[in-house]
């Protein structure tokens, strides 16, 4: 957590060293950062305290240093820990707690009646990563969120056999909620062993935390089993984990609880004899259970402005692409909290494509890039929007700087209405965008405003009612011109006695301690003194402060009148706020076209202004085409400093080239292009113009990854181990019409079992899958696939190499970043080392010991035979032509058998025709050295 704030004593106030609050904390529940719970206690003074395991955790993570704590209860730091931060810095910390840590907020407050010393506390708010509706007002009213943090619900029936020896499945039913557009949402699938299903759904929705079920006290049953499972993929995922009672889980009582929830356009009357209400939703097996517990989790029915106002949808897993959590990392797609962005926005794609004038548009960017679409027609209309924008530049940059740049957040401010805890800014704000030209819903909005608010003072960033608008408040306000002229004339009649200039030297002032009163300058004050008319109050640099019983009754009457107008109009922008209330509808659905035309705009600027303009890409649908991108780049290096981007083609045509190994030195650009695929790919889904001089892409149901060791090891998971979990996911839920980019494969384990693994993997999925797959890999004898499967091609990075010693190890390596078909049948790990800086002694011992483990290889034999490669190339041709020849001759007897029997003559009827080849081919085998040694060593 990066907070940093100068010395402590600013923040650190005063904690009062009383033992009866030690006596009361230590008799509460055990909870701590470790256990994902912080507290904070709310002082009276306005600052915030946390003992015990928080103050450790606030001192470290906060502060920086020990100091801050002080120890309460006497003893030395026998005592209780504590630390307190001022209101500002808590809020900070708690943002950052809640949205980057991941941890559950407690907030206590003073029990009531015990002044300014209390003891006992009771609680008054939690959050969680999730669930944040009680501190959101506190936490985010001075900034924006990226997405609004979601909350799901998670039940898993018991499982179900497809058939024997096939893989179990299970049937999942979730829920899930969004409150801060008040939104409830259930989904259920069956799903994997693995949960993929359930991935998917987390990554779509950009859940934050999770309900499940407590397992049993054994932990050993088939449900407990699952339930870990389950927690493994919620933790990959980023996903709090929220344990509650199975009995949560139960739908009992879910029908009328939705009922006092939803809108009444999110429920129909049924034709019923007992017009009951029906919702679709709970039709479902077991979704219904899970929306139960998550109401009860979130408490939304106790909250009365919540009533009437939710809507309910049905989340279709296949309406979206399906992405996992590696492909989320692998492509970097977007930061992984609030505060982990980097200081280049570009490193990301949701940072390179948000270029948004709004925070709405900001949050359906986050959204979309999760959600790429598989319906061809919409992504169509996406790209046909886009278009319009890049043909016309100048109508874009006018929409962006003119008019996006100044939209408020109307989703904020409606959810502020709908809390009642909106301002007349807000109410002005609204006004601000609800133009009538623009749209005839808020024309009456409109006019209420021009009669209500007293525009003119919208200048001086004043929001007050007219005067006029209410009789009463016009009798106050007359009032107070009145007083304010007799102010004025009372100014004026002391002038006049003392014989001073007006306002030079006698000054008419609205002090916060006296009132209304006179000061005069310093030079002048003898002026007053001994004279019983007035009556001096104070003196301070600035002069000496006084009045007259005139003036004094004047300011008295002055602030009853300005209190009682106060009054007045705050009944009266209570009821002008809830009048702008009932347009919240209409609002929140002009700020959804606000978003969409924003991001819109963001994307077609993206396009245009890249170091080379984005093409439109050709979108097919499913299952239908070939992925074929011309000088691919990869949208975010190619924007990085001191770049100069290397563009390559990409060619997945499916039964030729779908499974590609690619090969080639580290450095040499091999993540780069598997990676510019991927993220081409899923731009193109979303409705976005891509990086390439053209292309080609067929609609994807998934993109699936295995790149680098991540984060695994920080969770207990070895290397290897987050490899077959990640590859065991790809090889469950991939398809044909899926694009599988695997980095790296078996480094985590010995050379043979990685390279078996390897092999094993890709035959699979090249051979019983058919998804399009980019394979980058190191093991060079992965490539000899290719002579088994047709479809497989092989293509390597490219390094000019020249020779600079004697030694096979001295040689000057240029990568070029350019990917072409063929192999690379050479290792550049030592020249990485170089570049990475090595000492140059450990350089030197790595080139001796790689040179005498390629001696060993060779099994010592200083007597074997060297060949040019001429030669040896020519010698693999003509064994080529003999093995095709022969293979041409094998009798046609052979063709459909399975197995050749001990009495057939077949065997020996091919080696007779082999015998017959060698005879052809001796004339050419007598010619070539190569092939005479081959032969002879066999």
């Amino acid at each position: 957590m990066s907070l940093m704030y100068g010395k402590e004593k600013e923040s650190n106030q005063e904690i009062e060293h009383d033992p009866g609050f030690c006596s009361f904390f230590t008799k509460l529940p055990s909870k701590s950062p470790e256990t994902g719970t912080i507290r904070l206690f709310s002082r009276p003074e306005g600052f915030y305290t946390t003992h015990g395991p928080d103050a450790q955790y606030v001192a470290t993570h906060v502060f920086r240093t020990n100091s801050v704590i002080k120890y309460l209860g006497g003893g030395g730091k026998a005592g209780l820990p504590s630390v307190s931060l001022k209101e500002s810095v808590a809020k900070t910390f708690l943002r950052e707690a809640l949205t980057t840590k991941q941890l559950r907020v407690e907030i206590w407050e003073p029990e009531p009646g015990q002044g300014k010393k209390p003891t006992k506390f009771r609680l008054t708010k939690e959050a969680s990563p999730g669930n944040l509706q009680a501190v959101e007002d506190l936490l985010f009213e001075n900034s924006d969120m990226m997405s609004a943090p979601i909350v799901m619900a998670i039940k898993i029936a018991s499982s179900v056999t497809a058939g024997s020896g096939k893989a179990r499945t299970k049937a999942v039913g979730v829920a899930y909620a969004d409150v801060s557009i008040r939104e409830l949402g259930v989904s259920e699938f069956v799903d994997d062993d693995l949960f993929s299903n359930t991935e998917s759904l987390i990554i779509q929705l950009n859940v934050k935390e999770a309900l499940i079920t407590t397992g049993t006290a054994s932990g050993k049953t088939e449900r407990d089993v699952d339930l870990n499972k389950l927690k493994a993929v919620l933790e990959r995922c980023g996903v709090v984990v929220t344990e509650r009672k199975p009995s949560e889980f139960t739908a009992k009582n879910i029908q009328e609880d939705l009922v006092r929830l939803l809108t009444p356009a999110s429920t129909s009357s049924s034709v019923t004899i007992d017009s009951a209400i029906t919702i679709p939703q709970l039709s479902l097996a077991q979704a219904p259970s899970s929306l139960a517990a998550l109401l009860s989790y979130l408490s939304l029915l106790s909250d009365p402005t919540n009533h009437g106002s939710f809507t309910i949808r049905t989340h279709d897993l296949t309406q979206y692409m399906r992405l996992d959590a590696s492909a989320l990392r692998a492509m970097n797609l977007s930061e992984s909290g609030p505060s982990s962005g980097s200081s280049n926005r570009n490193t990301t794609l949701l940072g390179l494509l948000n270029k948004c004038k709004t925070a709405q548009g900001t949050r359906l960017l986050a959204t979309w890039i999760k959600q790429p679409l598989v319906n061809l027609h919409e992504i169509r209309k996406r790209q046909d929007l886009v278009q319009m924008f890049v043909d016309n530049p100048d109508t874009r940059r006018t929409l962006q700087d003119d008019y996006m740049k100044y939209m408020p957040d109307l989703h904020r401010i409606s959810k502020r209405f709908q809390k009642s805890v909106a301002t007349l800014e807000d109410v002005v704000r609204v006004y601000q965008v609800a133009l009538k030209e623009y749209d005839e819903n808020l024309s009456k909005y409109s006019e209420m405003v021009e009669q209500t608010l007293d525009l003119d003072e919208l200048d001086n960033h004043h929001f007050v009612i007219k005067a006029d608008y209410d009789s009463r408040l016009r009798e106050l306000a007359d009032r107070l011109i009145e007083i304010r002229d007799g102010l004025d004339e009372e100014h004026k009649q002391v002038a006049e006695d003392l014989d001073v200039e007006l306002d030079k030297k006698l000054h008419l002032e609205n002090s916060q301690m006296y009132g209304y009163c006179l000061r005069l300058t310093k030079n002048e004050a003898k002026l007053i003194h001994n004279k019983r008319a007035y009556i001096e109050l104070g003196t301070t640099k600035s002069g000496t402060f006084f009045t007259t019983k005139t003036l004094k009754e004047l300011s008295n009457e002055y602030q009853e009148v300005t209190e009682s107008y106060s009054r007045t109009q705050s009944g009266l922008v209570k009821e002008v706020i809830n009048i702008a209330a009932t347009y919240t509808p209409v609002l929140e659905s002009l700020d959804h076209v606000i978003a969409h035309l924003d991001l819109i705009l963001s994307l077609a600027h993206v396009a245009v202004n890249a170091p080379e303009a984005y093409v439109r890409p050709t979108v097919l649908e499913k299952g239908s085409g070939n992925l074929i991108l011309r000088e691919a780049r990869h949208p975010c290096l190619e924007v990085q400093d001191d770049i100069s981007f290397i563009p390559n083609d990409v060619e997945l045509v499916k039964g030729e080239s779908e499974f590609q190994i690619i090969t080639g030195p580290n450095m040499g650009g091999k993540s780069t292009f598997l990676l510019s695929c991927g993220v081409i790919a899923l731009m193109a889904q979303i409705g976005s113009f891509v990086p390439c001089s053209e292309a080609q892409v067929p609609i994807l149901d998934s993109i699936l990854c295995r790149v680098g060791a991540g984060d695994s090891q920080l969770k207990g998971i070895s290397t290897f181990m987050g490899e077959m979990l990640d590859i065991a996911t790809i090889l469950r839920s991939a398809t044909a019409d899926s694009l599988i980019i695997i980095d790296e494969l078996g480094r985590g384990t010995s050379t043979y079992d990685g390279f078996g693994l390897a092999w094993a993997i890709s035959e699979h999925i090249a051979s019983q899958i058919h998804s399009f797959c980019l394979f980058a890999t190191h093991f060079h004898e992965l490539t000899a696939l290719d002579q088994q499967l047709p479809h497989v091609k092989n293509l390597h990075v490219v390094a000019h190499v020249a020779k600079t010693g004697d030694s096979k190890q001295d040689r000057d390596i240029t990568l070029l970043y350019k990917v072409e078909p063929g192999v690379c049948d050479q290792s550049f790990g030592i020249h990485v080392a170089e570049l990475a800086n090595f000492p140059e002694s450990v350089v030197k011992l790595a080139k001796k010991k790689a040179e005498e483990l390629e001696e060993f290889n060779t099994d010592g034999d200083e007597d074997e035979p060297k060949f040019d490669k001429d030669t040896t190339d020519a010698g693999v041709k003509i064994v080529e032509d003999l093995m095709r020849t022969w293979a041409s001759r094998i009798p046609d007897e052979l063709d459909g058998e399975d197995v050749v029997m001990p009495d057939s003559p077949l065997p020996e009827l091919q080696l007779e025709e082999l015998r017959k080849c060698v005879q052809e081919f001796q004339p050419q085998i007598n010619a070539n050295p190569w092939v005479q040694h081959l032969l002879a060593s066999l």
